[in-house]
């Protein structure tokens, strides 16, 4: 995929599970029950042991409508080994200019955490098409609206603090797509990961509802 085509995909399923794991095989099985769930952008972060062979594995699967990214990249050595590892896009809880100049040789989206306008207009002047709005919880959805208003050419995805109960209001108010994180595993108990699936279903039945 070219890197339009990546971003147009993200966009177009519009929710990106974010997974979180206590080791590799955890990261995938989450990973594939959100996909099952009707969740088709998958960020693998690196906050998980072995995150890196865990996107290898997801991306070996072959299935072309899983689109498999790496989040929690901090620098731009983790960039470039979850781009060889296979990832088709990158996302970083803050900026990094040397994490975007990575992903731009490579022509991979680089999706960097920004939480203020002046880190948003330095992220678009490094190259960036998309910016994470985060934390989300912190921004809020009127947070979102404002900043399109004096930029409306900028594409905000945010990530934390995205809920069932206020998704309308972030579409609404104009998001590229969300991040949805710890709302997808809170059901899991002992070993099952049955629930993520579920919530990932109620996840994309909510947007069809709020989209109409």
């Amino acid at each position: 995929m070219q890197k339009h085509e990546i971003l147009s995909e993200i966009h177009s399923g519009y929710l990106v599970a974010v997974i979180r794991g206590n080791n590799k095989d955890e990261a995938v099985e989450i990973s594939k029950q959100a996909f099952k769930g009707g969740i088709r952008s998958l960020e693998v972060t690196f906050s998980t042991p072995g995150a890196e062979e865990a996107i290898a594995e997801l991306v070996q699967t072959g299935d072309p409508n899983m689109i498999v990214g790496a989040g929690t990249v901090l620098d731009p050595e983790t960039a470039r080994i979850a781009i060889m590892k296979g990832a088709r896009y990158v996302v970083s809880p803050h900026f990094n200019s040397e994490i975007a100049t990575v992903c731009n040789r490579y022509a991979i989206p680089y999706l960097p955490g920004c939480g203020s306008v002046t880190e948003i207009m330095e992220a678009l002047e490094s190259g960036v098409d998309v910016v994470k709005l985060f934390p989300g919880s912190l921004m809020g959805p009127g947070f979102l609206k404002d900043v399109k208003g004096p930029i409306p050419h900028v594409e905000l995805m945010p990530s934390g603090g995205v809920s069932i109960d206020n998704l309308d209001k972030w579409v609404n108010n104009g998001a590229f797509a969300v991040g949805v994180g710890s709302a997808l595993t809170k059901g899991v108990k002992n070993g099952d990961y049955s629930s993520v699936q579920d919530v990932a279903r109620q996840f994309v039945e909510k947007l069809a509802s709020v989209k109409g």
